[in-house]
């Protein structure tokens, strides 16, 4: 059993592949009329990432395809955080520049690839095929080295330009996060990241 968060065009894309492996799946989406449902009759959960972590308890997926434009681990559990928006400088301090997309609200989005369009079905090879420069280590070193105790999340290639984390360490993850005053979470794969700091409500 495995999990697509969002039913838009990439998790279009997920949820054929499962489909031509003959794996069962749930599909999350707020909206019951997305991409999916429309083109492929497929039954939606009505739900967004903020109940990915429920779900996932119940059915012990082995793979998440985060495809939601939403960062999924930060959703789970943000009924419990706030932005703690003074760990980002910190983290940009240990990034180059050049890898920065976007930041803001508590988080960041990383890219080698930063300026332009990735390809379609891209393999991650070394040499980016967009950019003609090599990666110098996977995304996740990156994140560790600018903040060692960020919980990093590995996205993994399922197929060419699809990518899913474990759901055995999506559920560590929110677990973990959930006993924790302030906390880093990350997705990365070996071209990309979102990181999102957090820190507890104060009621």
């Amino acid at each position: 059993m495995d999990i697509i968060v969002g039913g838009g065009r990439f998790g279009l894309k997920a949820a054929e592949y499962l489909i031509s492996q003959g794996r069962d799946f749930i599909l999350l989406d707020s909206n019951p009329n997305c991409e999916v449902a429309k083109k492929l009759g497929i039954k939606v959960y009505d739900a967004g990432a903020e109940k990915l972590a429920e779900i996932a308890e119940r059915v012990s997926p082995e793979w998440i395809f985060p495809t939601a434009s939403v960062h999924v681990v930060a959703e789970a559990v943000k009924d419990y955080f706030e932005p703690w928006n003074e760990a980002i400088d910190f983290i940009l301090s240990g990034v180059p520049s050049r890898l920065i997309v976007s930041v803001g609200k508590g988080g960041i989005i990383l890219s080698y690839n930063r300026d332009k369009t990735c390809i379609e079905n891209c393999v991650s090879p070394e040499i980016c095929p967009v950019t003609k420069i090599k990666r110098p280590c996977p995304m996740s070193e990156i994140i560790r080295f600018a903040y060692p105790e960020a919980m990093v999340l590995i996205s993994h290639q399922i197929a060419p330009g699809l990518g899913a984390i474990r759901g055995f360490d999506f559920l560590e993850t929110v677990r973990r996060a959930k006993e924790k005053e302030k906390v880093v979470l990350a997705t990365a794969c070996d071209c990309h990241a979102v990181i999102t700091a957090l820190k507890r409500k104060r009621i």
